[in-house]
């Protein structure tokens, strides 16, 4: 059974995590999720990492973040909203692009993210 998280906590958790991005400091992020955390983009495949498009735990987390960073030395994310429910955020945010994504993020018991997906526009 999922742990209800208080929506303060959800909230301040989602600017964290655009905040860590922002400073660009991939340790800071990493520390946000749980070692089992899975992530969901359609970035992973074109990446050159798992063609299924999720890549799981950590240390693959860390190697697809890590070349993301490297390629995108602009990266900057600007909160349009936060979104909460009892174990899960959505950050609605704009990149250095000017594009919108939402990112879920579903929290563990411990507030640790387990589940990443970044939602783009189909277009």
């Amino acid at each position: 059974m999922s742990q209800h998280h208080q929506p303060s906590t959800l909230a301040a958790l989602s600017h964290t995590w655009v905040e860590a991005w922002n400073a660009r400091d991939l340790e800071r992020v990493l520390a946000l999720y749980a070692e089992d955390a899975v992530m969901t983009s359609d970035r992973i495949p074109v990446m050159g990492f798992d063609a299924s498009g999720t890549v799981r735990g950590k240390d693959a987390l860390r190697a697809y973040w890590g070349k993301a960073l490297g390629l995108i030395p602009n990266l900057h994310f600007t909160v349009i909203d936060v979104f909460v429910s009892p174990d899960s955020a959505v950050v609605f945010y704009e990149n250095e692009r000017g594009k919108r994504i939402c990112e879920y993020l579903r929290v563990n018991e411990a507030g640790l993210i387990v589940q990443g997906s970044a939602n783009h526009l189909p277009h």
